[in-house]
């Protein structure tokens, strides 16, 4: 087994795989800015380097640095995480060119499945559902139009490249497709460098269900059942839980094993997801593979046993998986609240400052995944979540209570947080009948006060950096008031929240 690891990440994940090294009896070495001096990860790796300033631009980023430190620490390979370097085949090519084993998929892989167009035309050719669209880049604004006609609008307009939302439009009617495709270039040049845009039929209150899959270098490829990612704030997850209250037995067979071809076309080793969007009548269409260890992974080592990470290091080492296909059981509910440093009531707004008083749950069936301490900061500088909340239990009622009562016990002072949100969420009727879709938050819930819009929401993040590198120093975020929470207001009957 690898002597030692280098950890290109920082928080929760850099801390899980710390833990993952640990229990494999591998030494871990940790990667550290300006501004994560002090940073939990730091504090439980063997080893740390400091490899430059707070933005991620300058230090986690930058893939010289990285594999310097990889060299100066001896590390025999890097495991990435998830974010940052995760999803970079440049990245992975030069782990490879420098001798350095990179804890993941080959970089042909990546970037394979990086480009959707490419990763379409592999879905096609292994006979995976995809949704109905385009199989090359759109060009013309004229030809949009033929081709929204040809499968019926909606439509949806999609970056070819990156993902997270960016570079995507809808589309209801003819009149708005020249607007939409001039957006979606724009935004997608804008974030990815890469202006090619194609489209696809638009799903109506999809569920988002993913499927995670692993594979060795032995020619060995296993699913581990599904994980439902339908609640979701633009584009990104906010809870996610396994298994799906949709899924049955034999769906889930037929989407492992598509999931495991999708896997098998792209030459895919070590840990991954293949993404469906799934319609009202059960049918699933592929989405997209993440090349990674995901943010929502817990879920799935809950109800399977199996440690996701540390299988990823076997894999990497050269071990075959420890498990086939028929030894795979799902037993219980798992559920993974994403903890966030951000305030609801204002839009969403991310909060920084110093976590002044901090208190994990804990119990019978609860786990949490943080990087965080009392006294840790929450940055300007990185993605504002605090931890990933997780619950267990027998079935899906038994999960949710005991996730109700985490969230009861968990105590975030100094920060805005997100815990009412969740709680909101979890009470809701549709969510307890297992009514989910992709627009679950838009269609119910209501802001207590009007959200801002994203240039506002922009503004305030420079005003609090221009802020924090003044005073070198972050402040602390006042306590919100409370405030009658919209959710649970918005089942009542008669209630103004359940109102369009």
């Amino acid at each position: 087994m690898f002597k030692k690891v280098l950890i290109a990440n920082r928080g929760e994940i850099a801390v899980r795989i710390i833990r993952a090294c640990r229990d494999l009896g591998i030494r871990s070495a940790a990667v550290f800015s300006d501004a994560d001096r002090g940073a939990l990860h730091v504090r439980l790796a063997d080893e740390a380097y400091h490899i430059g300033p707070p933005p991620s631009t300058e230090s986690y980023l930058v893939i010289d640095k990285i594999i310097d430190v990889a060299k100066k620490s001896g590390a025999e390979a890097i495991h990435p995480g998830y974010g940052f370097l995760a999803e970079n085949s440049k990245f992975g090519k030069a782990c490879k060119d420098t001798g350095i084993v990179f804890i993941g998929p080959p970089p042909e892989a990546i970037e394979m499945m990086g480009d959707k167009m490419a990763a379409r035309k592999a879905m096609l050719a292994a006979n995976v559902s995809v949704v109905p669209g385009t199989e090359e880049p759109v060009e013309r604004e004229d030809q949009a139009i033929n081709i929204a006609k040809n499968i019926g609008f909606p439509i949806l307009i999609k970056a070819a490249a990156g993902g997270g939302g960016k570079g995507m439009r809808i589309v209801a009617e003819e009149a708005e497709i020249k607007s939409g495709v001039r957006g979606a270039r724009s935004e997608a040049k804008s974030a990815f460098g890469d202006d090619r845009i194609y489209i696809e039929k638009y799903l109506g209150r999809p569920r988002h269900i993913e499927i995670q899959v692993i594979a060795d270098t032995h020619g060995n490829c296993v699913y581990l059942g599904e994980r439902e990612c339908s609640i979701q704030r633009r584009h990104q997850k906010v809870i996610e839980e396994a298994p799906s209250p949709l899924v049955d037995e034999l769906m889930r067979k037929k989407m492992g094993e598509a999931a495991v071809a999708a896997a098998e076309a792209a030459g895919y080793v070590n840990a991954g997801t293949v993404e469906f969007l799934v319609d009202q009548e059960k049918n699933f269409y592929f989405l997209e593979v993440n090349t990674r260890l995901q943010v929502e992974h817990p879920v799935t080592e809950m109800i399977t046993g199996i440690d996701l990470a540390v299988e990823q290091i076997r894999v990497a080492y050269g071990e075959k998986l420890s498990f086939a296909q028929e030894d795979i059981k799902i037993r219980g509910h798992a559920i993974e609240c994403r903890i966030y440093a951000e305030d609801p009531s204002s839009g969403f707004l991310p909060s920084t400052g110093l976590l002044r008083g901090y208190r994990e749950p804990s119990g019978p069936g609860i786990r949490v995944d943080s990087g965080v301490y009392e006294g840790a900061e929450i940055s300007v500088y990185y993605d504002p979540m605090i931890s990933k909340l997780l619950s267990y239990g027998i079935d899906r009622q038994q999960a949710v209570t005991r996730m109700l009562r985490a969230l009861e016990e968990y105590r975030i002072s100094g920060v805005a947080n997100n815990i009412e949100f969740h709680k909101d969420i979890l009470v809701h009727p549709e969510f307890a009948a297992g009514n989910l879709s992709t627009h679950f938050i838009d269609e119910y819930y209501r802001p207590a006060e009007e959200p801002i819009s994203e240039i506002e929401e922009a503004a305030a993040v420079i005003a609090a950096l221009t802020e924090h590198e003044a005073r070198n120093k972050l402040t602390l975020s006042p306590l919100k008031k409370n405030i009658t929470s919209p959710w649970k207001m918005s089942w009542r009957p008669g209630s103004e929240f359940n109102k369009k």
